[in-house]
């Protein structure tokens, strides 16, 4: 029989930026916490503050199947889910090829599903539960070249909605959560793979553009540290009414008002006008 007196979390993506953060704040407050990503090395880390290190890819079936049952089997399920493992996939529509586009939904929007599929069933018979799925606010605006990104983020909001829903009667939370600019390695990487993939095509003005914008925005160590998002995991957890979105993080509530009450036009207009 297992005696659980800790909550129990499961937060993927924790090898770095904000799935990190967000793991060493639940252990802060008393969780006892499973965290996963591609690379346990990464996440010594964590270990050495008394998490459990899971070796998962998200777009793995196999390897969601196996810490689902491995976290049933010792802690009897999870009673918080963070779904946070994630990458932004930016380059022009026409040149993307169509198996990484798949990549990037299977990354960002079927693999936080599926896990929340394998990890439900022990939540419904607690009759509790909560669901951190982390978004962006590129989960509600666009921006240039970033088509299959953004498509995801807007997806993983769907699906959240119609989720809350559907768990409400069990007691079950669904929490969304749109950061803005925080300070990680997401600029550089979008960046690199701008100018690798379509630095000489079509688009390469564009490419230039967005690369060399990218980099200024996120190269200036001004944006906000992701422990501010771990934080407001933290006092999501604590509410026993949550609400059903948080925004947080440089820029986030100021792009998400404007997109909201501009029109397509204005915002093209004024998403271009920064680009060099």
């Amino acid at each position: 029989m297992i005696h659980q007196t800790k909550q129990v979390a499961l937060v993927t993506g924790a090898s770095s930026g904000m799935g990190k953060e967000i793991a060493k704040r639940l252990m802060a407050d008393g969780c006892r916490v499973y965290a996963a990503a591609r690379q346990v090395e990464k996440m010594d880390d964590l270990a050495r503050l008394g998490a459990t290190l899971i070796q998962m890819d998200v777009s793995s079936d196999a390897d969601m199947q196996a810490a689902a049952a491995r976290i049933q089997r010792e802690a009897g399920g999870v009673d918080v889910l963070v779904n946070n493992a994630g990458f932004g996939l930016y380059g022009p529509a026409e040149e993307i090829g169509m198996d990484e586009a798949r990549y990037q939904f299977e990354v960002n929007l079927f693999g936080p599903a599926r896990l929340t599929q394998l990890l439900l069933p022990a939540m419904r018979a607690k009759k509790s539960g909560k669901i951190i799925n982390i978004s962006s606010m590129g989960g509600k605006i666009y921006t240039p070249l970033g088509s299959w990104y953004h498509a995801t983020k807007h997806a993983l909001e769907g699906w959240s909605d119609c989720l809350r829903l559907e768990l409400a009667p069990f007691g079950i939370d669904v929490v969304v959560i749109e950061p803005g600019l925080i300070e990680t390695a997401f600029g550089e990487v979008v960046a690199d793979g701008l100018l690798k993939r379509s630095g000489s095509g079509a688009y390469a003005k564009l490419v230039e553009s967005v690369a060399a914008a990218t980099r200024a925005t996120y190269g200036q160590g001004s944006n906000t540290p992701p422990g501010v998002i771990a934080d407001v995991i933290g006092e999501a957890l604590k509410s026993r009414r949550p609400r059903t979105r948080y925004v947080a993080g440089k820029f986030a509530r100021l792009m998400i008002a404007m997109r909201a009450w501009l029109g397509d036009r204005l915002f093209d207009k004024i998403l271009l006008s920064q680009l060099p």
